[in-house]
């Protein structure tokens, strides 16, 4: 009898739409545990009669293939009496749907054994807390996130504010040297806007950072004098009312830039500039006829001139080049002590447009980069000149100044020569020459192939090739180079 009411319960549930979910799980998933449940705990934690195992197997057949079909049932042989049996109970299921015969396993697991709905209740909670885990997490990670991206945006903002003050004050204080700096360049190259423009903005760039260099010191000083401030007013008004004005250019507001920018000491660029054109009129070898060769650079005007990119490439003949190279006279192999930076100084040659180079070194890399120096070469000659450590980042090389046990290259007569025309301008205070960055150093392979460049004259003035093995702290390097020019 028990039979029947099984499949009449299963005709009237036929009716009802199947419920997808069921004890906060989706029916499937709550099936598949379910059914894990029974397997691992048959004959151990449920002890199930042989009518409820063939009820279970029942529905888990209908939930798997669907109603019992005898076409497609498998012959059973004659003493199959369990295969007999669960055939039967399948069929009496009838045409229940699978999601039918999943509730039906489910329920009956549970009626047979106290233990099933407990278990089913701590998978869904440790299942909930899981959940929640990972959605706080996710929310931290969000907000993090969000943390960052705000701390970003301030940060170019920041930038962005300075970047402006940084460019009103350059503006401004362009404007205020300009007369001046013009006045200059035009004693420097008569007749030539073009170098002109390039240095004025040379001097322009040099303005601007000493400029903020002293503003730099007297903030620090201003902290330091801060406590003693009545004494500090009096030494203020002593050196003069500028740097008042200027101290109050510290504070990072814009208004107080105006402030600042009336106090630059333009006195001091004055003289400096006075004596550098007076002493280059005292020397008819620097001053001479400034006899410029017309620029092809005029189509590249926007605010200053601006200098010609470098070409710079490779090719693979490497010993090839450095037999050429230690076979030839003139340019040639030069050994780099470690720690040392070499820089060649090539002139501009009266006939020439353009420098080319060719370099190579021997097992390791090299740092290489060109500068160019804007002052009328003193000689014609290509010279070498080694210093320890490349300190002055304005690549004015210390033996310019230099003592003459200064030098490690005793042997290059050329330095002796540079040492004497030093000597004949009173180099402490001739300012320096600005200098163009043309390639910036940076480290080169130039042990597997030769690195080939050229650079259009921009000017008047000298090259400067910085062989830099500073970083270098054990190996010295062996370098061949080659400089040339072309008509």
């Amino acid at each position: 009898g028990s039979m029947a009411s099984g499949t009449s319960s299963g005709a009237t549930a036929s009716t009802a739409p199947p419920p997808a979910e069921k004890w906060g799980f989706p029916l499937q998933e709550l099936y598949r545990l379910a059914f894990a449940f029974y397997k691992q705990n048959s004959g151990k934690a449920i002890h199930l009669s042989y009518e409820d195992n063939l009820k279970l197997i029942a529905f888990k057949q209908q939930a798997a293939l669907g109603p019992f079909n005898t076409s497609r049932a498998p012959a059973l042989g004659v003493l199959d009496v369990i295969g007999r049996d669960r055939q039967q109970h399948w069929q009496l299921l009838g045409d229940i749907t699978r999601e039918q015969a999943m509730e039906g396993f489910v329920d009956l697991l549970d009626t047979m054994c106290s233990a099933f709905r407990p278990y089913i209740e701590a998978v869904r909670q440790d299942r909930d807390e899981t959940l929640r885990k990972e959605l706080r997490r996710m929310e931290a990670e969000k907000e993090a996130h969000e943390r960052q991206e705000r701390a970003q945006q301030e940060l170019l903002e920041e930038g962005y504010k300075e970047e402006l003050q940084r460019r009103q004050l350059q503006d401004a204080l362009n404007k205020q040297t300009y007369q001046q700096f013009k006045l200059y360049a035009e004693k420097q190259f008569p007749g030539n806007p073009e170098q002109q423009a390039v240095l004025i903005h040379q001097l322009q760039k040099e303005h601007y950072h000493q400029y903020m260099q002293q503003l730099h010191l007297q903030n620090q000083n201003q902290q330091q004098h801060s406590q003693s401030h009545e004494a500090g007013q009096e030494e203020d008004n002593a050196t003069g009312s500028n740097n008042n004005n200027s101290n109050s250019g510290s504070s990072n507001n814009i208004p107080d830039l105006s402030n600042a920018m009336t106090g630059l000491k333009l006195g001091d660029l004055e003289t400096q500039q006075q004596q550098h054109a007076e002493e280059q009129q005292g020397h008819p070898g620097i001053h001479g006829q400034e006899s410029v060769q017309e620029q092809h650079g005029s189509d590249e005007y926007d605010d200053y001139v601006m200098i010609r990119p470098a070409k710079i490439w490779t090719r693979p003949d490497i010993d090839q080049f450095k037999t050429e190279v230690s076979a030839g006279d003139g340019d040639g192999v030069i050994t780099i002590g470690h720690g040392d930076t070499v820089t060649v100084r090539v002139p501009t040659n009266m006939n020439g447009k353009c420098i080319f180079w060719e370099f190579a070194t021997d097992s390791y890399d090299i740092g290489f980069g060109i500068y160019f120096e804007w002052a009328k070469p003193v000689t014609n000659e290509v010279t070498v000149h080694v210093s320890d450590s490349d300190e002055d980042e304005d690549c004015v090389d210390e033996d310019y100044l230099s003592t003459t046990e200064d030098l490690e290259s005793g042997s290059l007569s050329q330095d002796r020569g540079d040492g004497s025309v030093g000597s004949m301008s009173n180099p402490i205070v001739a300012p320096k020459a600005p200098i163009s960055i043309i390639v910036p150093i940076y480290r080169r392979e130039c042990y597997n192939e030769v690195y080939v460049g050229s650079h259009s004259y921009p000017g008047e003035g000298v090259y400067l090739l910085k062989f830099d093995n500073s970083y270098s702290i054990w190996r010295s390097k062996t370098l061949y180079y080659r400089v040339y020019y072309e008509r």
